[in-house]
């Protein structure tokens, strides 16, 4: 039998499949009866399943990263499918195949990692490439970086995200900087490196996708700065001396400013023109990143349009670019 893959549910059929628990809630309706929201994903996507008369045990029976086997219907709703739960029940993940969870295949994982590590290396600014010696010399951040996603939800949110992520700002910057030649090239690309590092500790993604405690407190702004001065630090007593402080303050500030506003997270707002760029680039990718996987995730098939998506705040016009 074929898999049910989360892309190819169609209206009124019926489910006998095993997805991976992103996220799970215990509601009450207008009743006051108790459901469970469930998030469920395979490597294709991701759907809701609504588990109506749900128990306090049959909540805590799963967690988040677990694997289920969900018998049930699938129902367009608002324009966006979703699952009505008649039973599940877990699955051990030594059973499972992970192919059908994966989204990254780990051959493009690595042809990121190449690029990245090549563009960081062709960087002329000496104290740069030390620092980008010391980043890439490191064990942990060469498996984190490579499994990390960038966000929870629409922000590259699969496993090597945040690589592709890095990848895909770095050749647009690339491209973008010889038309601005007051910008200096080489902080630009380091910026595009150095911004969202902070994510790998800020998001746990070893089982279910989540937030850290030290994320939740602290946040991957504060994380990256942090992160940044511990490397420059440890390199204060090499030979070639310490790093700049006037470099490193350019740098800290990229990582702090580029969500561009006060409002979005920023400490401060981008002062440099670097930063400037950086966060224009960033908020670019995000939001294209985040926009198609709405279109490829809508199922109106008779409207050009998707359904309204509160994160982006407007409807989508799908022929734009994926028809």
């Amino acid at each position: 039998m074929e898999r049910q893959f989360v892309n190819l549910l169609q209206p009124r059929d019926s489910i006998d499949e095993i997805y991976r628990v992103a996220d799970k809630q215990l509601r009450a309706n207008r009743q006051g009866n108790d459901y469970i929201l469930i998030q469920l994903n395979d490597r294709t996507g991701q759907i809701s399943g609504l588990r109506w008369n749900a128990s306090q045990a049959q909540y805590e029976s799963f967690q988040r990263g677990d694997y289920l086997r969900i018998i049930g219907t699938a129902q367009l709703h608002n324009g966006n499918m979703q699952i009505i739960v008649q039973d599940f029940e877990n699955i051990p993940h030594d059973v499972v195949n992970e192919a059908d969870f994966s989204v990254n295949d780990p051959g493009e994982v690595e042809r990121n990692w190449e690029e990245l590590s090549s563009r960081l290396r062709a960087l002329r600014n000496p104290h740069l490439l030390r620092l980008v010696n010391q980043y890439l010399s490191d064990p942990v951040l060469n498996d984190k970086l490579r499994r990390a996603p960038a966000g929870i939800k629409t922000h590259h949110a699969y496993e090597g995200g945040l690589l592709r992520h890095l990848v895909d700002l770095m050749r647009v910057a690339t491209a973008v900087a010889p038309a601005y030649p007051q910008l200096d090239a080489d902080m630009l690309i380091m910026g595009v490196f150095l911004h969202d590092l902070g994510k790998m500790d800020e998001l746990s993604f070893d089982g279910e996708l989540t937030y850290s405690d030290s994320g939740q407190l602290i946040g991957h702004l504060v994380q990256g700065v942090v992160d940044l001065q511990r490397r420059a630090d440890s390199l204060a007593t090499a030979t070639e001396g310490p790093i700049p402080e006037e470099l490193l303050n350019r740098l800290s500030h990229m990582i702090v400013s580029h969500h561009g506003y006060l409002e979005h997270g920023s400490p401060k707002v981008p002062m440099t023109l670097e930063a400037i760029v950086l966060h224009y680039l960033d908020d670019m990718d995000a939001k294209v990143n985040a926009a198609t996987e709405v279109i490829r995730a809508d199922r109106n098939s008779d409207s050009p349009w998707t359904s309204f998506q509160a994160i982006l705040g407007r409807k989508l016009y799908k022929p734009s670019c994926l028809q």
